[in-house]
């Protein structure tokens, strides 16, 4: 297996925008061979004393933190599904920012890929 994982802050009022952005762009992803995604709107995140989920990601106090995975069968799979939907030429309208706009500053997402060493 191979994770990607994510966090962002979205506006707590488009909620609903951002459900149905992520149904739509992350359908692309089950369709280049994903086997889970998850977005988990955040309902506990407390804020910490050095670092914490909030301040990783600069959310406003009107913006809430979502924690985001997709799971791969592997980093093969992964990285051609990433290249395939990463190429112009491939562009999917689910994954277009004309056609289906993030309802949040995307340039405060953190994410990475990565090896599972626990699995339970």
């Amino acid at each position: 297996m191979y994770v990607d994982g994510f966090v962002l802050a979205v506006p707590t009022d488009r909620k609903e925008d951002f459900i149905k952005h992520a149904s739509l762009a992350n359908s692309v992803f089950m369709e280049r061979g994903a086997t889970r995604v998850l977005e988990c709107w955040g309902d506990d995140v407390p804020d910490g004393e050095q670092n914490d989920f909030r301040r990783a990601v600069q959310a406003k106090p009107d913006e809430t933190v979502v924690f985001s995975w997709i799971e791969w069968p592997d980093k093969p799979t992964r990285d051609a599904a990433l290249k395939h939907i990463m190429d112009p030429e491939h562009l999917d309208d689910r994954m277009n920012p004309e056609t289906n706009p993030m309802p949040l500053d995307a340039k405060r997402v953190i994410f990475g890929g990565f090896e599972p060493v626990v699995s339970l």
